[in-house]
């Protein structure tokens, strides 16, 4: 990833120091303080704690640094595979929160599902397109929102891309739905949770393991992390947190969701809305796609976003990375852009965009919420979106974006 192109968490806190941008850090704050009180006073105190929770998403995201783009890439690439071993914590605990309560159906009396829906062909093309949209545009779909909350004006395009890839998506999913599939497998409803569980522990041990071996093999040590510049309540309000951390916090912020909206934490069924929101202004009939054909989803189309979960919690996402990169000293836009890289965000935030409708979800809804939901596409998402990102590692340079590898040491 080009660091002229994209402000990312690392590059912006090596140009602007170490200061809190306290200006920025108060928008931010306002903007989650009264964009809280707003949604609470028009739709309800739930949808206001939902917001709240996006934001709290968004600044554990950018203080972890939590990427499920760069944790792919520096592994296809180079065989670094802490990111990816942090991705097997993150699933692990959070199957262990969901699969009982699942298996009850209810969590403190509030009715509750998983995200579970078919194995098909869909799934697998949406998200192998998505696998390489990952890559070209720089980011993942929670990657994209905390990134560009953080400062960086080239997921502004990405995000752009991905907002129109979705829509384009919605209307064509109910060809893709048509080709063959798998139905709707829950793991916890055919294995019990118990067995499902461990199933699932085992093949994240098994994976995390196979990271290791693979890097030890390339470096002959595992690479160490560099060291926080700050420690103890200053690292906590400030970064950088370590990728377990982060990970743990991610799991526990999903069962917090789980609980608060009825269902597990999603983001692009959003970027649809708003896509097929702004399709509708410039003259298109999204009322007539079958994607909005039921009287829930018409109410969600005709509707204010402030009653839409995913909506308000993606906005919310977006402030508290915002607040997080300027309490990091961090916030500082990059407005120039080279021509490749952005034609690259554009191309990457299409198949982003689209990739996930077909597939049901992204590296959130389908990957990290369906593995947590026992849901079999999930695994199939894994599993096609990394080939995915295999491809769009290898296309990268074409675009002048960097593959970030180490120098390999001796043993």
């Amino acid at each position: 990833m080009s660091s002229s192109a994209l402000a990312s968490p690392v590059s912006v806190g090596s140009r602007t120091g170490l200061g809190i941008n306290v200006s920025t850090s108060f928008v931010a704050a306002a903007g989650i303080l009264g964009g809280a009180a707003f949604i609470g006073s028009i739709v309800n105190p739930r949808q206001a704690a939902l917001y709240v929770l996006g934001a709290v998403l968004g600044l554990v995201l950018y203080h972890a640094a939590f990427g499920f783009t760069s944790a792919w890439r520096v592994f296809i690439a180079d065989r670094r595979g802490e990111g990816l071993r942090a991705q097997m914590v993150m699933l692990a605990v959070a199957s262990a929160l969901f699969f009982p309560v699942l298996a009850s159906g209810s969590l403190f009396g509030q009715p509750v599902t998983g995200l579970v829906s078919p194995a098909g062909l869909s799934v697998v093309v949406g998200a192998f397109i998505f696998g390489i949209g990952m890559q070209l545009g720089g980011g993942c779909a929670s990657g994209v929102l905390y990134t560009a909350g953080g400062g960086s004006t080239r997921m502004l395009i990405t995000l752009a891309g991905f907002i129109a890839g979705s829509a384009i998506g919605a209307a064509h999913l109910h060809w893709w739905a048509a080709l063959p599939s798998l139905p709707k497998i829950s793991l916890v409803e055919a294995w019990g949770p118990w067995t499902a569980l461990a199933a699932q522990l085992a093949v994240f041990a098994a994976i995390a393991a196979v990271t290791v071996v693979l890097e030890k093999r390339r470096h002959g040590r595992l690479i160490e992390a560099n060291p926080s510049p700050r420690q103890g309540l200053a690292r906590f309000l400030r970064g950088p947190w370590p990728l377990v951390a982060g990970a743990v916090a991610l799991a526990f912020l999903n069962f917090a969701t789980l609980y608060l909206a009825g269902r597990p934490w999603g983001i692009t069924s959003a970027f649809a809305l708003w896509g097929s929101k702004i399709a509708a202004v410039i003259g298109f009939e999204p009322a007539s796609w079958p994607y909005w054909s039921s009287p829930a989803r018409q109410a969600e189309l005709t509707g204010s976003i402030f009653n839409d979960i995913t909506s308000v919690m993606d906005i919310g996402l977006v402030l508290g990375a915002l607040l997080a990169a300027a309490l990091a000293g961090r916030f500082s836009p990059v407005w120039r852009i080279p021509l490749r890289s952005a034609a690259a965000a554009v191309v990457g935030g299409l198949l982003l965009g689209y990739g996930a409708r077909l597939a049901y979800g992204c590296n959130i809804g389908a990957y990290f919420s369906g593995i947590a939901s026992g849901s079999l596409h999930g695994w199939v998402w894994l599993v096609a979106a990394f080939l995915g990102n295999v491809l769009g590692t290898k296309v990268r340079p074409l675009f002048g974006l960097e593959v970030e590898r180490v120098k390999l040491t001796s043993c």
